[in-house]
């Protein structure tokens, strides 16, 4: 009676905890002498199949099917016109983001992704922007942008700073560049390219800052001078020293003073 009650309950159970019970009991079944040992390893292994059905069914909470994360699948990202992609990729790869020594060690893309991190270090004093907000600025994709940044920081040119966070979004990593020639240049181009002046002690600790300048402040060399327009045609150069009022005076007696002309004709003065 007591053996075909269990082997119905463990058939009908639903969940872990119920084979638990079942378990239990049967086994204090056993140590009472209810059941006998052919009948309590009977039982036994009614459980251990039921329990592994029960596992093989139940799904992870929370997680859907097919997907070993809670957080919704990433977008693929995609320009919405690729040749303006692609050209503003060039323009900012052209326009001088590093020194050509550095520059050489990467192509076009990685190139344009290294500008936009310059740009953000010397407004800013680090790059805290999203790998999709750069790769976007850039023209390339997010793929890209993370391999060049982790190429610089290979080569000693920059450092990244994780900001993690246990069971929920991790905020955007922190580029800090750390390249002493790198940063001489985002010093010197800063004034032009985006008025700004940047502070190069940015290289110890990360701690950099950007003054703002006019754009017009330290650029040019000289003071422009205009050209005199007037008509040289119109001046008469006396070619006589100058003399005293009553050598002046004694002149007047003599014949007509020589005079040349600005064009570099000679003529006589009327008195």
């Amino acid at each position: 009676m007591f053996h075909a009650t269990m082997r119905s309950a463990i058939e009908g159970a639903r969940t872990l905890a119920q084979l638990d019970d079942l378990s239990r009991t049967i086994w204090q079944a056993h140590a009472a002498e209810t059941v006998t040992d052919s009948e309590a390893q009977g039982l036994a292994e009614a459980l251990h199949a039921r329990r592994s059905a029960i596992r093989e069914a139940a799904a992870p909470a929370g997680i859907p099917l097919g997907r070993v994360t809670l957080f919704p699948p990433k977008r693929l990202q995609r320009a919405p016109e690729r040749s303006a992609a692609i050209e503003r990729r060039r323009r900012l790869a052209c326009s001088g983001p590093m020194p050509p020594v550095l520059a050489s060690r990467f192509t076009t893309g990685q190139l344009a992704v290294l500008r936009i991190v310059g740009d953000e270090m010397a407004r800013n004093g680090a790059c805290g922007l999203c790998i999709d907000a750069i790769a976007a600025r850039a023209g390339v994709c997010r793929r890209l942008a993370q391999a060049a940044i982790r190429l610089a920081e290979g080569d000693g040119l920059l450092t990244i700073q994780e900001r993690r966070h246990q069971g929920r979004k991790s905020d955007p990593n922190v580029v800090r560049i750390i390249s002493r020639e790198w940063l001489q240049w985002l010093r010197r181009g800063g004034k032009k390219r985006h008025g700004v002046a940047f502070d190069a002690k940015a290289q110890t600790g990360g701690k950099g800052r950007a003054v703002m300048t006019p754009p017009s402040a330290g650029i040019g060399c000289k003071t422009v001078r205009p050209t005199d327009r007037g008509d040289p045609q119109r001046q008469v150069v006396d070619t006589e020293l100058k003399r005293g009022c009553r050598e002046a005076a004694g002149d007047l007696d003599r014949s007509g003073q020589t005079r040349i002309l600005a064009g570099g004709g000679a003529g006589r003065a009327m008195r």
